[in-house]
Protein backbone atom coordinates (compact mmCIF):
# COMPACT_ATOMS: atom_id res chain seq x y z
CA UNK A 1 0.00 0.00 0.00
CA UNK A 2 2.99 1.93 0.85
CA UNK A 3 4.80 1.49 -2.36
CA UNK A 4 1.46 2.75 -4.46
CA UNK A 5 1.46 5.60 -2.66
CA UNK A 6 4.73 6.38 -3.55
CA UNK A 7 4.60 5.57 -6.90
CA UNK A 8 1.69 7.51 -7.25
CA UNK A 9 3.11 10.77 -6.21
CA UNK A 10 6.35 9.94 -8.12
CA UNK A 11 4.10 9.46 -11.53
CA UNK A 12 2.12 12.94 -10.75
CA UNK A 13 5.44 15.32 -9.73
CA UNK A 14 5.51 16.22 -13.58
CA UNK A 15 1.83 17.24 -14.00
CA UNK A 16 2.91 19.36 -10.69
CA UNK A 17 5.10 21.13 -12.25
CA UNK A 18 3.39 21.94 -15.36
CA UNK A 19 0.65 23.24 -13.45
CA UNK A 20 3.32 25.88 -11.80
CA UNK A 21 4.68 26.77 -14.89
CA UNK A 22 1.55 27.76 -16.65
CA UNK A 23 0.17 29.37 -13.43
CA UNK A 24 3.53 31.53 -13.45
CA UNK A 25 2.84 32.15 -17.51
CA UNK A 26 -0.55 33.48 -16.92
CA UNK A 27 0.64 35.38 -14.06
CA UNK A 28 3.43 37.11 -16.15
CA UNK A 29 0.27 38.03 -18.91
CA UNK A 30 -1.96 39.21 -16.44
CA UNK A 31 0.77 42.07 -15.38
CA UNK A 32 1.34 42.57 -19.33
CA UNK A 33 -2.52 43.64 -19.70
CA UNK A 34 -2.68 45.37 -16.75
CA UNK A 35 0.43 47.59 -18.12
CA UNK A 36 -0.80 47.72 -21.23
CA UNK A 37 -4.09 49.20 -19.84
CA UNK A 38 -2.28 51.38 -17.98
CA UNK A 39 -0.47 52.62 -20.66
CA UNK A 40 -4.20 53.24 -22.85
CA UNK A 41 -5.66 55.39 -20.31
CA UNK A 42 -2.53 57.37 -19.95
CA UNK A 43 -2.78 57.92 -23.71
CA UNK A 44 -6.74 58.20 -24.30
CA UNK A 45 -6.47 60.81 -21.16
CA UNK A 46 -3.52 62.56 -23.35
CA UNK A 47 -5.48 62.84 -26.12
CA UNK A 48 -8.37 64.19 -24.46
CA UNK A 49 -6.39 66.88 -23.01
CA UNK A 50 -4.69 67.65 -26.19
CA UNK A 51 -8.59 67.57 -27.76
CA UNK A 52 -9.71 70.27 -25.32
CA UNK A 53 -6.62 71.97 -25.85
CA UNK A 54 -7.30 72.42 -29.50
CA UNK A 55 -10.96 73.10 -28.89
CA UNK A 56 -9.81 75.90 -26.56
CA UNK A 57 -7.32 77.36 -28.91
CA UNK A 58 -10.37 77.35 -31.77
CA UNK A 59 -12.79 78.99 -29.70
CA UNK A 60 -10.23 81.71 -28.59
CA UNK A 61 -9.26 82.06 -31.96
CA UNK A 62 -12.77 82.22 -32.86
CA UNK A 63 -13.97 84.72 -30.28
CA UNK A 64 -11.28 87.05 -30.99
CA UNK A 65 -11.87 87.04 -34.61
CA UNK A 66 -16.03 87.82 -34.14
CA UNK A 67 -14.54 90.73 -31.97
CA UNK A 68 -12.44 91.94 -34.05
CA UNK A 69 -15.45 92.04 -36.41
CA UNK A 70 -17.78 93.61 -33.87
CA UNK A 71 -15.19 96.47 -32.99
CA UNK A 72 -14.96 97.58 -36.66
CA UNK A 73 -18.93 97.59 -37.12
CA UNK A 74 -19.15 99.99 -34.22
CA UNK A 75 -15.88 101.92 -35.33
CA UNK A 76 -18.49 102.45 -38.29
CA UNK A 77 -21.32 102.92 -36.35
CA UNK A 78 -19.50 105.59 -34.96
CA UNK A 79 -18.21 107.45 -37.75
CA UNK A 80 -21.62 107.40 -38.75
CA UNK A 81 -23.08 108.63 -36.37
CA UNK A 82 -20.20 111.56 -35.97
CA UNK A 83 -21.26 112.22 -39.27
CA UNK A 84 -25.35 112.35 -38.66
CA UNK A 85 -24.40 114.91 -34.90
CA UNK A 86 -21.37 116.74 -36.77
CA UNK A 87 -20.33 116.04 -39.82
CA UNK A 88 -21.60 117.52 -43.43
CA UNK A 89 -24.82 115.72 -43.58
CA UNK A 90 -25.83 116.53 -40.06
CA UNK A 91 -29.23 118.12 -39.99
CA UNK A 92 -29.73 117.57 -44.00
CA UNK A 93 -33.09 116.34 -45.00
CA UNK A 94 -34.35 116.20 -48.69
CA UNK A 95 -38.20 115.74 -49.68
CA UNK A 96 -40.00 116.41 -52.12
CA UNK A 97 -43.03 114.93 -54.61
CA UNK A 98 -43.96 114.56 -58.24
CA UNK A 99 -47.43 115.38 -59.95
CA UNK A 100 -47.69 114.06 -63.50
CA UNK A 101 -51.00 115.76 -64.51
CA UNK A 102 -53.74 115.42 -67.69
CA UNK A 103 -55.21 118.48 -68.42
CA UNK A 104 -58.57 118.84 -70.89
CA UNK A 105 -59.31 122.44 -71.75
CA UNK A 106 -62.43 122.97 -73.97
CA UNK A 107 -61.58 126.67 -75.12
CA UNK A 108 -58.29 125.84 -75.83
CA UNK A 109 -59.01 122.33 -77.77
CA UNK A 110 -56.24 120.68 -75.97
CA UNK A 111 -55.67 117.32 -74.31
CA UNK A 112 -53.07 115.88 -72.74
CA UNK A 113 -50.22 115.13 -70.21
CA UNK A 114 -48.41 118.02 -68.39
CA UNK A 115 -45.31 116.72 -66.37
CA UNK A 116 -41.80 118.46 -66.84
CA UNK A 117 -42.35 120.60 -69.82
CA UNK A 118 -41.02 123.50 -69.74
CA UNK A 119 -42.78 126.72 -70.02
CA UNK A 120 -42.53 130.12 -69.17
CA UNK A 121 -46.16 131.15 -68.97
CA UNK A 122 -48.44 130.96 -66.16
CA UNK A 123 -52.08 130.34 -66.64
CA UNK A 124 -54.70 128.92 -64.04
CA UNK A 125 -54.65 125.62 -66.33
CA UNK A 126 -50.94 125.65 -66.31
CA UNK A 127 -49.53 126.86 -62.94
CA UNK A 128 -47.39 125.28 -60.39
CA UNK A 129 -48.42 121.77 -61.47
CA UNK A 130 -47.19 119.03 -63.13
CA UNK A 131 -43.46 119.15 -62.35
CA UNK A 132 -41.02 118.16 -59.89
CA UNK A 133 -40.25 119.36 -56.66
CA UNK A 134 -37.38 119.17 -54.39
CA UNK A 135 -36.90 120.57 -50.82
CA UNK A 136 -33.27 120.49 -49.37
CA UNK A 137 -32.88 122.19 -45.80
CA UNK A 138 -29.37 122.05 -43.62
CA UNK A 139 -30.16 122.61 -39.95
CA UNK A 140 -27.44 123.99 -38.09
CA UNK A 141 -27.93 121.82 -34.70
CA UNK A 142 -30.61 120.61 -33.08
CA UNK A 143 -33.44 122.46 -30.87
CA UNK A 144 -35.64 125.53 -31.33
CA UNK A 145 -32.21 128.00 -31.90
CA UNK A 146 -30.34 125.78 -33.93
CA UNK A 147 -30.49 128.25 -37.73
CA UNK A 148 -31.36 126.91 -41.34
CA UNK A 149 -31.36 127.35 -44.60
CA UNK A 150 -33.69 125.96 -47.00
CA UNK A 151 -33.47 125.44 -50.45
CA UNK A 152 -36.73 124.56 -52.65
CA UNK A 153 -36.53 123.76 -56.44
CA UNK A 154 -39.04 123.18 -58.72
CA UNK A 155 -37.72 123.39 -62.78
CA UNK A 156 -40.65 124.19 -64.97
CA UNK A 157 -43.29 125.38 -62.94
CA UNK A 158 -41.91 127.49 -59.85
CA UNK A 159 -41.46 131.04 -59.31
CA UNK A 160 -37.69 131.18 -61.00
CA UNK A 161 -38.89 130.21 -64.67
CA UNK A 162 -42.41 131.24 -64.59
CA UNK A 163 -42.69 134.72 -62.69
CA UNK A 164 -39.27 135.92 -60.89
CA UNK A 165 -37.90 138.76 -63.05
CA UNK A 166 -40.73 138.80 -65.74
CA UNK A 167 -40.80 135.22 -65.92
CA UNK A 168 -39.38 132.34 -68.62
CA UNK A 169 -35.54 132.89 -67.23
CA UNK A 170 -35.55 129.29 -67.04
CA UNK A 171 -34.21 129.55 -63.18
CA UNK A 172 -34.95 126.55 -61.10
CA UNK A 173 -35.42 128.04 -57.77
CA UNK A 174 -38.55 128.41 -56.21
CA UNK A 175 -37.19 129.55 -52.79
CA UNK A 176 -34.51 130.31 -50.95
CA UNK A 177 -35.16 130.90 -47.35
CA UNK A 178 -31.92 131.62 -43.95
CA UNK A 179 -33.51 131.41 -40.37
CA UNK A 180 -31.70 131.92 -37.84
CA UNK A 181 -33.36 132.37 -34.30
CA UNK A 182 -32.71 134.97 -31.53
CA UNK A 183 -34.58 133.22 -29.14
CA UNK A 184 -37.57 130.48 -28.73
CA UNK A 185 -40.02 133.12 -30.44
CA UNK A 186 -38.24 135.04 -32.76
CA UNK A 187 -36.39 134.18 -36.14
CA UNK A 188 -34.67 136.40 -38.22
CA UNK A 189 -35.69 135.32 -42.31
CA UNK A 190 -33.86 136.38 -45.49
CA UNK A 191 -34.30 135.16 -48.97
CA UNK A 192 -36.88 134.14 -51.79
CA UNK A 193 -40.17 133.59 -50.47
CA UNK A 194 -43.58 133.30 -51.10
CA UNK A 195 -46.06 135.72 -50.13
CA UNK A 196 -48.07 135.79 -46.99
CA UNK A 197 -51.48 136.36 -48.49
CA UNK A 198 -53.97 133.62 -48.25
CA UNK A 199 -55.08 130.22 -47.39
CA UNK A 200 -53.85 128.57 -50.32
CA UNK A 201 -50.77 126.71 -50.32
CA UNK A 202 -48.47 126.02 -53.50
CA UNK A 203 -47.38 122.75 -53.00
CA UNK A 204 -49.37 120.12 -54.85
CA UNK A 205 -48.98 117.91 -51.97
CA UNK A 206 -50.81 120.27 -49.87
CA UNK A 207 -53.97 121.22 -51.92
CA UNK A 208 -57.04 119.27 -52.36
CA UNK A 209 -57.81 120.55 -55.77
CA UNK A 210 -55.48 120.26 -58.48
CA UNK A 211 -55.60 124.02 -60.00
CA UNK A 212 -55.33 126.95 -57.48
CA UNK A 213 -58.16 129.59 -57.00
CA UNK A 214 -58.74 132.77 -58.81
CA UNK A 215 -58.01 134.94 -55.88
CA UNK A 216 -54.12 132.41 -55.71
CA UNK A 217 -53.54 133.30 -59.43
CA UNK A 218 -54.31 136.63 -60.03
CA UNK A 219 -55.29 138.79 -56.44
CA UNK A 220 -52.81 137.49 -54.14
CA UNK A 221 -48.92 138.70 -54.75
CA UNK A 222 -46.12 136.45 -55.70
CA UNK A 223 -42.61 135.63 -54.36
CA UNK A 224 -40.63 138.55 -52.64
CA UNK A 225 -37.13 138.21 -52.46
CA UNK A 226 -35.96 140.17 -48.70
CA UNK A 227 -35.33 139.90 -45.22
CA UNK A 228 -37.80 140.11 -42.05
CA UNK A 229 -38.55 138.47 -39.11
CA UNK A 230 -41.51 135.47 -37.26
CA UNK A 231 -42.36 135.88 -34.17
CA UNK A 232 -44.96 133.45 -32.18
CA UNK A 233 -46.53 133.94 -28.93
CA UNK A 234 -49.27 131.88 -27.34
CA UNK A 235 -51.99 131.82 -29.80
CA UNK A 236 -50.43 134.75 -32.03
CA UNK A 237 -48.31 134.67 -34.61
CA UNK A 238 -46.33 137.65 -36.77
CA UNK A 239 -44.70 137.60 -40.27
CA UNK A 240 -42.81 140.76 -41.62
CA UNK A 241 -40.70 141.07 -44.43
CA UNK A 242 -39.21 144.55 -46.16
CA UNK A 243 -38.56 143.53 -49.80
CA UNK A 244 -38.09 144.38 -53.03
CA UNK A 245 -41.36 144.44 -55.70
CA UNK A 246 -42.33 141.58 -55.52
CA UNK A 247 -41.22 138.77 -58.87
CA UNK A 248 -37.99 141.23 -59.05
CA UNK A 249 -34.57 139.27 -57.74
CA UNK A 250 -32.68 142.65 -58.13
CA UNK A 251 -34.05 146.16 -57.79
CA UNK A 252 -35.92 147.42 -60.96
CA UNK A 253 -34.94 150.09 -63.36
CA UNK A 254 -36.52 151.55 -66.29
CA UNK A 255 -35.64 154.17 -68.96
CA UNK A 256 -37.98 157.46 -68.70
CA UNK A 257 -38.74 159.47 -71.98
CA UNK A 258 -36.46 161.79 -70.88
CA UNK A 259 -33.80 158.82 -71.49
CA UNK A 260 -33.19 158.83 -67.64
CA UNK A 261 -32.74 155.39 -65.73
CA UNK A 262 -35.41 155.34 -62.95
CA UNK A 263 -35.20 152.65 -60.58
CA UNK A 264 -37.46 151.80 -58.02
CA UNK A 265 -36.06 152.28 -54.12
CA UNK A 266 -39.22 152.18 -52.70
CA UNK A 267 -39.15 148.90 -50.58
CA UNK A 268 -42.16 146.80 -50.28
CA UNK A 269 -43.46 146.56 -46.73
CA UNK A 270 -45.29 143.74 -46.26
CA UNK A 271 -46.36 141.25 -43.24
CA UNK A 272 -49.11 139.08 -42.04
CA UNK A 273 -51.01 138.27 -37.93
CA UNK A 274 -52.73 134.61 -37.67
CA UNK A 275 -54.72 134.45 -34.55
CA UNK A 276 -55.89 130.55 -33.15
CA UNK A 277 -58.88 130.92 -31.62
CA UNK A 278 -59.00 127.15 -30.51
CA UNK A 279 -57.39 124.09 -32.02
CA UNK A 280 -59.34 124.24 -34.97
CA UNK A 281 -59.64 127.56 -35.68
CA UNK A 282 -57.30 129.89 -36.86
CA UNK A 283 -57.87 133.76 -38.42
CA UNK A 284 -55.31 136.22 -39.77
CA UNK A 285 -54.66 138.51 -42.22
CA UNK A 286 -52.01 140.19 -44.59
CA UNK A 287 -50.95 143.38 -46.08
CA UNK A 288 -48.88 144.85 -48.76
CA UNK A 289 -47.62 148.49 -49.23
CA UNK A 290 -45.06 149.10 -51.98
CA UNK A 291 -44.47 150.51 -55.78
CA UNK A 292 -44.92 148.05 -58.53
CA UNK A 293 -43.54 148.57 -62.20
CA UNK A 294 -45.92 149.67 -64.86
CA UNK A 295 -46.34 148.53 -68.23
CA UNK A 296 -43.62 150.00 -70.71
CA UNK A 297 -45.48 151.58 -73.20
CA UNK A 298 -44.36 151.52 -76.85
CA UNK A 299 -44.68 153.11 -80.26
CA UNK A 300 -45.99 152.17 -83.15
CA UNK A 301 -42.78 150.61 -84.66
CA UNK A 302 -42.66 148.91 -81.13
CA UNK A 303 -40.39 150.25 -79.33
CA UNK A 304 -40.44 151.72 -75.69
CA UNK A 305 -41.03 155.39 -76.32
CA UNK A 306 -40.49 155.94 -72.27
CA UNK A 307 -43.88 156.36 -71.06
CA UNK A 308 -45.72 154.39 -69.16
CA UNK A 309 -49.14 152.30 -68.48
CA UNK A 310 -51.45 150.90 -71.33
CA UNK A 311 -52.05 154.07 -72.71
CA UNK A 312 -48.68 155.59 -72.01
CA UNK A 313 -50.56 158.25 -69.45
CA UNK A 314 -47.46 157.91 -67.09
CA UNK A 315 -43.93 159.43 -66.87
CA UNK A 316 -43.04 157.13 -63.98
CA UNK A 317 -42.13 153.67 -64.21
CA UNK A 318 -43.47 152.75 -60.76
CA UNK A 319 -46.79 153.83 -59.13
CA UNK A 320 -48.45 152.87 -55.66
CA UNK A 321 -49.63 149.61 -55.15
CA UNK A 322 -51.63 148.48 -51.75
CA UNK A 323 -53.26 145.03 -51.53
CA UNK A 324 -54.96 143.30 -48.27
CA UNK A 325 -56.75 140.10 -47.63
CA UNK A 326 -58.54 138.33 -44.13
CA UNK A 327 -58.66 134.77 -44.34
CA UNK A 328 -59.91 131.91 -41.76
CA UNK A 329 -59.69 128.75 -41.66
CA UNK A 330 -61.29 125.42 -39.67
CA UNK A 331 -59.36 122.13 -39.42
CA UNK A 332 -61.76 119.08 -37.88
CA UNK A 333 -60.83 115.50 -37.89
CA UNK A 334 -61.65 114.66 -41.60
CA UNK A 335 -62.55 118.45 -43.03
CA UNK A 336 -60.71 121.39 -43.64
CA UNK A 337 -63.26 125.22 -44.28
CA UNK A 338 -61.55 127.82 -45.83
CA UNK A 339 -62.61 131.33 -46.47
CA UNK A 340 -61.05 134.92 -48.02
CA UNK A 341 -61.23 138.17 -49.05
CA UNK A 342 -59.06 140.50 -50.79
CA UNK A 343 -58.78 144.10 -52.05
CA UNK A 344 -56.06 145.12 -53.98
CA UNK A 345 -54.97 148.63 -56.05
CA UNK A 346 -52.84 149.84 -58.10
CA UNK A 347 -52.11 153.57 -59.65
CA UNK A 348 -52.17 154.37 -63.51
CA UNK A 349 -52.18 150.04 -63.85
CA UNK A 350 -55.77 149.39 -65.30
CA UNK A 351 -56.39 149.22 -69.15
CA UNK A 352 -57.63 152.46 -69.92
CA UNK A 353 -54.97 154.36 -67.95
CA UNK A 354 -56.19 154.82 -64.48
CA UNK A 355 -56.31 153.00 -61.32
CA UNK A 356 -56.65 149.08 -61.35
CA UNK A 357 -58.84 147.77 -58.50
CA UNK A 358 -59.95 144.09 -57.91
CA UNK A 359 -61.82 142.55 -54.94
CA UNK A 360 -63.30 139.29 -54.31
CA UNK A 361 -63.65 136.41 -52.07
CA UNK A 362 -62.92 132.37 -52.21
CA UNK A 363 -64.70 129.86 -50.12
CA UNK A 364 -63.63 126.37 -49.79
CA UNK A 365 -64.84 123.21 -48.08
CA UNK A 366 -63.14 119.74 -47.73
CA UNK A 367 -64.66 116.55 -46.81
CA UNK A 368 -62.55 112.87 -46.43
CA UNK A 369 -64.23 109.89 -45.26
CA UNK A 370 -63.56 105.59 -45.69
CA UNK A 371 -65.75 103.65 -48.26
CA UNK A 372 -65.58 99.69 -48.61
CA UNK A 373 -64.91 99.98 -52.61
CA UNK A 374 -61.92 102.52 -52.64
CA UNK A 375 -60.72 102.68 -49.03
CA UNK A 376 -59.90 106.21 -47.96
CA UNK A 377 -60.89 108.93 -50.43
CA UNK A 378 -62.26 112.67 -50.26
CA UNK A 379 -64.11 115.34 -51.92
CA UNK A 380 -63.51 119.26 -52.72
CA UNK A 381 -65.84 122.13 -53.33
CA UNK A 382 -64.61 125.58 -54.14
CA UNK A 383 -66.11 129.14 -55.60
CA UNK A 384 -64.23 131.87 -56.48
CA UNK A 385 -65.56 135.73 -57.26
CA UNK A 386 -63.02 138.06 -58.17
CA UNK A 387 -64.31 141.48 -59.50
CA UNK A 388 -61.86 143.56 -61.53
CA UNK A 389 -64.15 145.92 -64.06
CA UNK A 390 -62.99 149.22 -63.27
CA UNK A 391 -61.58 151.25 -66.08
CA UNK A 392 -61.02 148.30 -67.75
CA UNK A 393 -59.22 145.93 -66.20
CA UNK A 394 -55.69 145.19 -64.85
CA UNK A 395 -53.51 145.10 -61.70
CA UNK A 396 -52.49 142.03 -59.36
CA UNK A 397 -51.39 139.33 -61.16
CA UNK A 398 -53.83 140.17 -64.23
CA UNK A 399 -51.25 140.68 -67.11
CA UNK A 400 -53.83 141.86 -70.29
CA UNK A 401 -52.72 142.04 -73.85
CA UNK A 402 -51.21 145.35 -74.83
CA UNK A 403 -52.47 145.66 -77.97
CA UNK A 404 -56.09 144.52 -77.24
CA UNK A 405 -56.56 144.87 -72.94
CA UNK A 406 -57.70 141.16 -73.05
CA UNK A 407 -55.88 138.26 -71.28
CA UNK A 408 -57.81 135.63 -73.84
CA UNK A 409 -56.18 132.45 -71.79
CA UNK A 410 -57.86 133.27 -68.36
CA UNK A 411 -60.93 135.32 -69.34
CA UNK A 412 -59.61 138.67 -68.03
CA UNK A 413 -59.83 142.42 -69.31
CA UNK A 414 -62.40 143.98 -71.51
CA UNK A 415 -65.14 141.84 -73.59
CA UNK A 416 -64.17 141.55 -76.93
CA UNK A 417 -67.74 142.84 -78.13
CA UNK A 418 -67.39 145.87 -76.04
CA UNK A 419 -63.68 146.36 -78.14
CA UNK A 420 -64.93 145.87 -81.62
CA UNK A 421 -67.51 148.09 -81.10
CA UNK A 422 -65.00 150.90 -79.65
CA UNK A 423 -63.76 153.87 -81.24
CA UNK A 424 -61.43 154.23 -78.12
CA UNK A 425 -59.85 150.73 -78.59
CA UNK A 426 -61.94 149.68 -75.64
CA UNK A 427 -60.86 152.65 -73.12
CA UNK A 428 -64.42 153.00 -72.75
CA UNK A 429 -65.50 149.55 -71.65
CA UNK A 430 -65.48 148.00 -68.07
CA UNK A 431 -63.27 144.99 -67.07
CA UNK A 432 -65.30 141.58 -66.80
CA UNK A 433 -65.85 139.84 -63.40
CA UNK A 434 -65.06 136.56 -63.54
CA UNK A 435 -66.23 133.16 -61.44
CA UNK A 436 -65.17 129.49 -61.01
CA UNK A 437 -66.91 126.97 -59.61
CA UNK A 438 -64.15 123.69 -58.48
CA UNK A 439 -65.22 120.02 -57.83
CA UNK A 440 -62.57 117.38 -56.62
CA UNK A 441 -62.12 113.89 -55.75
CA UNK A 442 -59.09 112.99 -54.04
CA UNK A 443 -57.81 108.61 -53.31
CA UNK A 444 -55.44 108.32 -51.05
CA UNK A 445 -54.17 104.36 -51.53
CA UNK A 446 -50.88 104.66 -49.49
CA UNK A 447 -49.26 107.91 -47.66
CA UNK A 448 -47.34 109.04 -49.89
CA UNK A 449 -49.87 108.80 -53.04
CA UNK A 450 -53.00 111.02 -53.53
CA UNK A 451 -54.90 110.29 -56.64
CA UNK A 452 -57.32 113.58 -57.73
CA UNK A 453 -59.59 113.72 -60.51
CA UNK A 454 -61.19 117.57 -60.81
CA UNK A 455 -64.07 119.42 -62.66
CA UNK A 456 -63.61 123.16 -63.16
CA UNK A 457 -66.32 125.35 -64.43
CA UNK A 458 -64.78 129.52 -65.48
CA UNK A 459 -67.06 132.29 -66.53
CA UNK A 460 -67.21 135.99 -66.94
CA UNK A 461 -69.72 138.39 -68.03
CA UNK A 462 -68.49 139.33 -71.15
CA UNK A 463 -67.16 137.45 -73.87
CA UNK A 464 -63.20 137.06 -73.01
CA UNK A 465 -62.26 133.80 -73.21
CA UNK A 466 -60.67 132.68 -76.85
CA UNK A 467 -61.29 129.64 -78.89
CA UNK A 468 -58.79 128.22 -80.98
CA UNK A 469 -61.19 129.40 -84.38
CA UNK A 470 -60.32 133.28 -83.05
CA UNK A 471 -63.97 133.38 -81.59
CA UNK A 472 -64.65 134.83 -78.16
CA UNK A 473 -66.84 133.20 -75.42
CA UNK A 474 -67.62 133.84 -71.77
CA UNK A 475 -66.47 130.62 -70.50
CA UNK A 476 -64.15 127.64 -70.25
CA UNK A 477 -64.29 123.92 -69.02
CA UNK A 478 -61.31 122.44 -67.24
CA UNK A 479 -61.04 118.74 -66.67
CA UNK A 480 -58.06 117.60 -64.44
CA UNK A 481 -56.29 114.42 -63.65
CA UNK A 482 -53.47 114.06 -61.35
CA UNK A 483 -51.12 111.46 -59.11
CA UNK A 484 -49.21 113.19 -56.36
CA UNK A 485 -46.48 110.98 -55.14
CA UNK A 486 -44.42 111.94 -51.85
CA UNK A 487 -40.84 111.70 -51.01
Amino acid sequence: MKRLLISALIAGLPGMAMADAKADEIAKLKAQLEALQSQMQQLQKAVDQATAAKTTDTAEDGNAELKQRVAGMEMKVDKLTNDANEGPIAGLSVTGYIDPTYIYNRTGKSAGFQFVNHSGSYGYANSTFGDVYLDIKKTFGVGPMAPSAEISIMPNRGSGNTLLDGGGKNGIINTAIINYPISDTTQLVAGLMNSFGGYEYQLSTQMNTITHGLLYDFSDPGSYVGAGFNWSHGSWATKFMIANEQYRTTPNSAMDSNGQTRSNNTPTVTGRVDYTLTSNWDVGGSANVGRQALYAHQDANGNADGTFGFQGGSSNPYSNYYFGELDATYTGTDSVYNAELDYGRQKNAAWNGGDAVWWGFSLMAHQKWTSETFGRMGATLRYDYLNNSKNGGGGGGIALDAASGIDSVNGFGVPNSCLLNSSANGTDCNGVNRQSLTAALLFYPSDQLTLKMEYRHDWANGDVFQRTDGSYRKSNDVFAAQAVYSF
